[in-house]
């Protein structure tokens, strides 16, 4: 395990270009596309986030296709999947195995495709992962006919996947307010369904644009659906041959924008982002321009500028844009902005407890960050700023990349478990460094 970091800047000036990574939350939708397509759909730009080279690397395995042309899987450690720690029975000798580590949205994105392989599975991840519910989509799977089964906790992985999947019905109902991998999960099977699917959202859908990602996807290859009112309706049907170019990760894009927030003086380029994006959290362009950025697409890309401007906004909705939450709370804080918060509902259940470790780490600076139903509010009234704070990240990525702007307005942030950034943006503390941060400790591994 890499040591500590610590991140410092000498001026609070940004500029330069920094190529971002393709969208993890793009790119594993499109490796199952690819995988269901029996090879017709063919997916460019893969990302070299950790959790879609490890979705990449199972798909490689487990697929009657040859699918995934990506160097990262290539270049991937074959143990990290198809191994059976000598501590778990795994009953029968047939039984494959599958341990995804710490990627959650391979594991639910899996749940549903593996059901369809008449293969026997057993999935598993890292012991947090086996602390995050699945038991809404697995009951929904069942549902459907697939033969799954609980290996130790009730609800919790690891599972143990059956072949012989039948399909029983072709409607399934799921609350709208759960995380939208288990309703993506469940309408990227549905055109490979034999009786296709009809599902039916209980209650307001909280992530909508993570389910208009993936209906949007599933139109670029082929698949059509009709949503009326509370019903998203896709039959079975054929994929035609087609590719999918993955754009650069927006959501990697917001802690560019939450340092040029942060910033006296910032103009920073992102190549080939647009505006007309599939994913939700571009949604950051507006959200920032609250903080003085400006964004001009142009020059095949996205241009950030600061501007002075007194920060007006005081309530702030994350329920379409959840993990935009950490980065704009953090900068608030850094700021010393009171702000209320709404839409963190599903945020308790990432890959960490994302408000508990918000309100830990805030406490560092003199921020609290105050809960009351489902409405939080921010108080900077203590705020305070030490020569050092260290920053823990629960194992979550999103702490690392969300804090460590900290350091435009923190003389030093150290920052403990560095390489949890491989999870979505391996190369964001070597573009720290490019653009004028110093990382002590850093190494590439």
């Amino acid at each position: 395990m890499q040591a500590n970091i610590i991140i410092s800047k000498a001026t609070k000036t940004l500029s330069g270009t920094i190529q971002l990574t393709g969208s993890k939350s793009e790119c594993n939708r499109a490796l199952i596309i690819e995988a269901l397509s029996k090879g017709k759909v063919k997916v460019l730009n893969i990302s070299d986030a950790a959790d879609a080279v490890t979705l990449a690397a199972v798909l490689k395995v487990h697929s009657p296709w040859s699918i995934v042309h990506s160097q990262a899987v290539a270049d991937r450690e074959p143990s990290t999947i198809d191994r059976q720690p000598p501590t778990m029975d795994h009953g029968p000798s047939t039984m494959d195995y599958v341990d995804i580590g710490p990627a959650g949205t391979a594991m639910r994105f899996l749940t549903a495709y593996l059901p369809l392989l008449d293969k026997n599975i057993i999935i598993t991840g890292t012991k947090r992962m086996q602390q995050r519910p699945i038991g809404i989509l697995v009951d929904a799977m069942r549902k459907l006919g697939a033969k799954i089964d609980y290996q130790v906790n009730e609800g919790f992985p690891p599972l143990q996947i059956h072949s012989g999947f039948q399909q029983k019905t072709d409607r399934i109902s799921i609350k709208g307010n759960i995380s939208s991998q288990y309703i993506t999960a469940l309408l990227l099977i549905a055109p490979s369904l034999p009786l296709g699917l009809t599902l039916e959202i209980e209650g307001e859908l909280t992530s909508k644009p993570y389910v208009e990602m993936t209906l949007a996807m599933l139109q670029q290859v082929g698949i059509q659906h009709t949503w009326d009112d509370n019903n998203i309706h896709i039959a079975n049907q054929p994929f035609k041959e087609t590719s999918i170019l993955v754009e650069p990760d927006w959501s990697a894009a917001s802690y560019w924008y939450a340092i040029a927030a942060l910033c006296d003086e910032a103009e920073l380029f992102l190549p080939a982002l647009t505006p007309y994006s599939l994913q939700g959290d571009s949604v950051i362009t507006e959200i920032m321009a609250n903080f003085g950025i400006t964004s001009q697409f142009k020059d095949g890309g996205v241009h950030l500028q600061k501007e002075a401007k007194p920060i007006l906004r005081k309530i702030f909705d994350f329920k379409e844009c959840p993990d935009l939450a950490q980065t704009v709370i953090v900068v608030c804080a850094a700021l010393g902005h009171d702000a209320t918060f709404t839409g963190l509902e599903t945020l308790k259940i990432k890959e960490t407890d994302r408000v508990a470790a918000l309100q830990n780490e805030l406490a560092k600076i003199g921020v609290k960050l105050t809960e009351k139903g489902q409405v939080y509010k921010l108080d900077c009234s203590e705020k305070q700023i030490p020569e050092k704070v260290t920053i823990r990240t629960y194992e979550d990525h999103r702490m690392a990349m969300a804090f460590a702007p900290l350091a435009l307005v923190v003389p030093q942030v150290e920052v403990e478990e560095p390489q949890v950034v491989e999870k979505s943006y391996p190369a964001f503390w070597s573009d720290l460094e490019k653009a004028g941060f110093k990382v002590d400790g850093y190494s590439i591994a």
